[in-house]
């Protein structure tokens, strides 16, 4: 054996002996890191759900990084206002991609969703849907890299056409809000109730940023019905809700919601919502041990409960980390192979990818907005098993 081998092997030793001592967190940063484009609604008509989604995902990442990253992988994050709209939306999420942000996340409606989508191959990148529920997502636009981490409209109206069947009113109109999650959440409102022989007497689409709510109002009072369907957002829902009582429109007529009881616009209307039936994505009350440690850890670090956006918005950041940890990479095509029809243990329980569409399959809520321990919440009443929501669309072709 000649010296300079003997030196060579002696040191390659001593190097590999080096490696072995090292802290986990400092062999993290061998690792390439997991880096998050957050694309959310800091102004405009969603900018409080933008502001609950960001702090979500945030926590999720600060909570990641605490424990030693993701697969031993820092997480990073770079932020943009999509501003609600579709085009500021695609445009700082291509930013956000090019510079290497490119597993991204956090849009609320879904024209901004929709815009995105079939621009991620081109970008390298993939996207998790955290809060835009158009059953288009996952149908006729799918793409192998978005997932849906939250319910879609077909999986609401799923769960509403069985709740349904106990209401007691013969009559309804809707208001919705004029873009493709209102008309979609609207139009198969119409065909559930429909189907039961009840009548649908009047639509309004009142367009997005609408304040003066004052012509639907009226509309809505001569048409004398049993009750309203709402599916409208952001400031919009709330103008609604405070001019309804203001006219004398609620409580003599019922609200329905889809996505109308949110914490945060019930928060923003005093007590105009206690009582009011609805859709609820998620509550603090789902009880399973992945659930209560979120929650006890979010109140640890901000003294109160999550609200229904952030559980949203951490689970669906919970989702694109087990697609890392699966794949062992942070890349976006890796991380899309890895969680097609894979299970995941999630703040929802155990939950399944559905390779067919990429829509996390999960459990789905009606709930009442209810004083609890001094509170105004969304309270769960009933619990639909992710067994009961409806198959793929046939025309999602991945």
């Amino acid at each position: 054996m000649t010296p300079n081998f003997t030196r060579r092997s002696v040191a390659l030793a001593a190097l590999f002996a080096t490696i072995l001592a090292m802290p986990a967190a400092v062999l993290a940063q061998a690792k390439d890191p997991v880096r998050v484009g957050l694309v959310s609604s800091k102004s405009g008509v969603f900018a409080q759900q933008g502001e609950e989604v960001i702090r979500a995902v945030r926590f999720a990442i600060d909570e990641a990084n605490a424990k030693g990253g993701v697969d031993g992988r820092k997480v990073e994050v770079a932020e943009a206002d999509d501003e609600g709209t579709p085009d500021a939306g695609r445009r700082v999420a291509e930013k956000l991609a090019r510079d290497g942000y490119n597993l991204l996340i956090g849009a609320i409606p879904s024209s901004i969703s929709l815009a995105l989508a079939p621009n991620l191959e081109r970008w390298d990148a993939a996207y998790f849907v955290v809060a835009s529920k158009s059953d288009k997502i996952t149908g006729d636009t799918c793409k192998p890299r978005v997932f849906r981490t939250n319910h879609s409209d077909a999986m609401d109206i799923a769960m509403i056409s069985e709740w349904a069947k106990g209401f007691k009113e013969k009559t309804y109109a809707s208001l919705a809000a004029d873009y493709v999650w209102g008309r979609d959440s609207a139009e198969s409102f119409a065909k559930a109730v429909k189907a039961q022989g009840k009548d649908v007497k009047l639509q309004l689409y009142a367009p997005l940023g609408t304040k003066d709510f004052s012509p639907f109002i009226a509309q809505l009072k001569e048409a004398k019905v049993d009750a309203i369907w709402v599916a409208e957002t952001g400031r919009d829902a709330i103008a609604f809700v405070k001019q309804a009582q203001e006219f004398g429109l609620i409580p003599q007529t019922r609200l329905v919601g889809h996505s109308l009881i949110l914490n945060f616009m019930i928060n923003a209307t005093d007590k105009s919502l206690e009582g009011t039936p609805g859709t609820t994505g998620y509550t603090p009350d789902i009880d399973n041990a992945r659930n209560k440690a979120f929650v006890a850890a979010w109140k640890a670090r901000f003294n109160r409960l999550p609200t229904d956006n952030e559980g949203q918005a951490y689970n669906g950041a919970q989702v694109m980390f087990e697609g890392v940890r699966l794949a062992k990479s942070a890349k976006p095509a890796d991380v899309s192979k890895a969680l097609s029809g894979a299970m995941i243990d999630s703040i929802y329980g155990n939950v399944q990818m559905r390779a067919a569409d990429n829509q996390l399959m999960l459990p789905n809520f009606v709930g009442r907005a209810k004083v609890v321990d001094g509170q105004l919440r969304p309270v769960i009443e009933q619990t639909f098993a992710a067994s009961s929501m409806p198959g793929p669309s046939p025309l999602c072709k991945m």
